[in-house]
């Protein structure tokens, strides 16, 4: 190869992106290959400054949102073997738990006393051995004891294994969660939507299109739910892209999420690591953000997830098109099961500073992002 032709792709790239900075201009949709193209560019400053005008030329600002929530675990007993995750555990083993419904108000009740939170965010794993009555009498039982406390609780896949346990639709599982108190549901088991990559991470997962019957169906219930992406591990650009697409679609046809968050892969603890998998890197993160901004045109808030990430590169992801930072997120566990370093909590004061020094305005939110606090 001659050292001209490696200069000459990079030229290409460069042109492909000032094709696309057009199409933002214009407030023009991006495509598929629009989406190749900006993960296949090596411009990581250039996918900054383009998802930061997306953010700014479709009504985005200074202000960066974060919320006071606190995570709980019901159980981390699981029927599921996925292979990226270090958290599930089968009831025979030693550290296998399920907290009965009012051990987690309980729970709940002393760390409100603590922290104030204005959001509960619980997710699992699918325990055979429970009946879905466990888990109306949770969100009862929690709804009761805080009343202003907003329930953002259980996967689609929880859903999913709650009309097996129950025998009841979609439907009726989430009116009934929805009559007991809860608020929303949190985005998680979207993993990556193609069928190549659930069948080698997820082979005991249910198909994709699940996922999407239950938000479609929270969201004509009124019950508005987030969506993810967990990247890193076996999928391909393309598969990226194909769930962008798929999650832009559902948001036409419903407006339900309110935010889109990417989750890198860690591979700790898990099946991955003993293969020679590692983290992904800071620029992958960082253009993760950028091109999941540019390609949801229609999910207003991009979250940077800092339990995952780290507090300096969130930072730097605000400038990346992120415009949400969570949340103080009290003891998160799945993640850190699977070799997260960070801190398992951010009192306010260092979000506001953190946010602040990145020279954004921090705005504290409730879940539905209806703004309490401004500093």
């Amino acid at each position: 190869m001659s050292p001209v032709e490696p200069l000459m792709a990079v030229v290409d790239r460069i042109g492909a992106l000032d094709a696309i900075r057009e199409k933002v201009e214009a407030n023009e949709r991006l495509d598929f290959e629009d989406g190749l193209e900006l993960l296949e560019s090596n411009d990581l400053l250039g996918l900054g400054d383009l998802a930061d005008l997306a953010r700014r030329k479709r009504g985005g600002s200074d202000e960066v949102y974060f919320v006071q929530n606190l995570y709980l675990n019901q159980t981390n007993v699981c029927r599921v073997k996925c292979k990226f995750c270090a958290f599930a555990v089968t009831q025979k083993q030693s550290d296998a738990y399920t907290f009965t419904a009012e051990q987690l108000v309980e729970d709940a009740l002393r760390q409100r006393e603590l922290t104030g939170f204005t959001e509960i965010h619980m997710v699992g794993g699918e325990s055979p051995h429970l009946d879905f009555d466990y888990y109306v009498e949770v969100v009862r039982l929690l709804k009761q004891a805080m009343p202003q406390v907003h329930l953002k609780l259980f996967t689609a896949s929880e859903i999913h294994h709650m009309t097996k346990l129950s025998g009841l639709s979609h439907e009726e599982v989430l009116v009934e969660l929805k009559s007991a108190g809860l608020g929303s549901l949190p985005g998680g088991g979207a993993e990556v939507f193609a069928d190549r990559v659930r069948r080698l991470v997820a082979p005991g997962k249910e198909h994709s299109d699940f996922w999407f019957h239950t938000h479609r169906t929270a969201h004509r219930l009124g019950i508005p739910t987030h969506c993810t992406m967990l990247y890193g591990h076996v999928e391909t650009y393309e598969e990226r892209v194909d769930h962008w697409l798929r999650l832009r679609d559902l948001q036409d046809e419903t407006g339900g999420f309110l935010a889109f968050i990417p989750l890198a892969f860690h591979p700790e603890n898990t099946v991955f690591e003993r293969r020679g998998w590692r983290h992904t890197t800071g620029s992958d993160d960082l253009k993760m953000i950028a091109v999941s901004r540019l390609m949801l045109d229609n999910i207003q808030n991009i979250k940077a997830y800092w339990i995952m990430m780290g507090m300096p590169l969130a930072q730097v992801a605000l400038h990346f098109g992120a415009n949400d930072v969570q949340g103080t997120v009290v003891r998160e566990q799945i993640f850190h099961a699977a070799g997260a370093r960070t801190e398992t909590e951010q009192k306010i004061g260092e979000l506001v500073r953190f946010v602040t020094d990145a020279g954004r305005i921090p705005v504290q939110r409730d879940t539905l992002y209806n703004e309490l606090r401004r500093w």
